[in-house]
């Protein structure tokens, strides 16, 4: 043969080589961690491989993200969690959550601080309390708590959150890490006093101290070079006081989720799609 002909064959082999199933670049290999905003406490199905402990589902948004890239996943997201449980166990027999990261990891995921310090859940059920006793009137959690709740996540959650994603880095130091802030729970102003039994003048208060969550969220990931999704703009007008197939979030009342005040489905596909379009992945 030619030689000619054997370089056009060569070079006609290569493209097909290059264009086959096999040649394309290997699946991400994906690591999801945090929180049960991660995990999707109560949402169903259950995911059968996680412990029973963490309520983490198959309809979480690390499973829509896999689904939709061809991820490989392995999710450790577990209901409860806060940043002291990334390097340590949460319950016996649960595994420190960084124990699922390794060099080679190619992206993680995650929602934490929300737990920490018990300060974001404490804040809600207080308010909450407060709001029954008070039938929805004036702000008696403001009146009673004031900055304490914001000063806390200033104080504590955010450097316990820079601490986390530097421990992440660590062990993965060239994977794409991104980190979601929380859904809006509730909107600005007004509330929905039969299903979030909030008192009228206590809605912004949480509203801002959710904000300042999200800022603490944000800031951490700049500190530390991850990528923040933001959900701030994403989640308006789809918190827990909107109407079924509106509302990205379930409130305590009138409620399809027995894991009251966290992502249903819907709110788990959304953040989700967020996290693909922030992060820039194929879908």
């Amino acid at each position: 043969m030619p030689r000619r002909a054997l370089l056009s064959l060569a070079a006609a082999t290569l493209t097909l080589v290059a264009a086959s199933p096999a040649a394309q670049a290997e699946p991400l290999t994906y690591v999801a961690l945090g929180d049960s905003y991660s995990a999707a406490s109560g949402v169903l199905p259950v995911d059968p491989t996680a412990p029973l402990l963490c309520l983490r589902s198959t309809r979480n948004y690390p499973h829509v993200i896999a689904a939709r890239t061809g991820a490989q996943l392995t999710d450790v997201t577990c209901g409860a969690a806060d940043t002291n449980d990334f390097t340590a166990a949460q319950y016996p027999g649960v595994p420190p959550q960084l124990d699922a990261v390794s060099a080679d990891t190619d992206l993680i995921t995650m929602t934490i601080g929300g737990n920490d310090s018990n300060v974001f859940i404490g804040a809600l059920l207080a308010c909450g309390a407060a709001g029954i006793l008070s039938l929805g009137q004036g702000s008696p959690c403001k009146d009673q708590h004031g900055s304490s709740f914001e000063d806390t996540i200033r104080t504590k959650t955010y450097p316990s959150l820079v601490s986390a994603l530097r421990a992440v880095r660590a062990k993965a130091p060239g994977a794409e890490v991104g980190i979601l802030g929380y859904p809006w729970i509730l909107p600005p102003t007004g509330g929905c006093f039969t299903r979030m039994p909030v008192a009228h003048g206590d809605v912004p208060y949480l509203r801002s101290l959710q904000a300042t969550l999200n800022d603490a969220v944000r800031r951490a990931a700049a500190e530390t070079g991850a990528t923040y999704v933001d959900m701030n703009t994403v989640s308006e007008g789809h918190d827990a006081c909107q109407p079924l197939g509106v509302r990205w979030i379930e409130p305590v009342l009138h409620t399809t989720n027995p894991v009251v005040v966290h992502p249903n489905a819907l709110g788990e596909a959304k953040m989700a799609a967020q996290a693909v379009k922030v992060l820039g992945l194929s879908s």
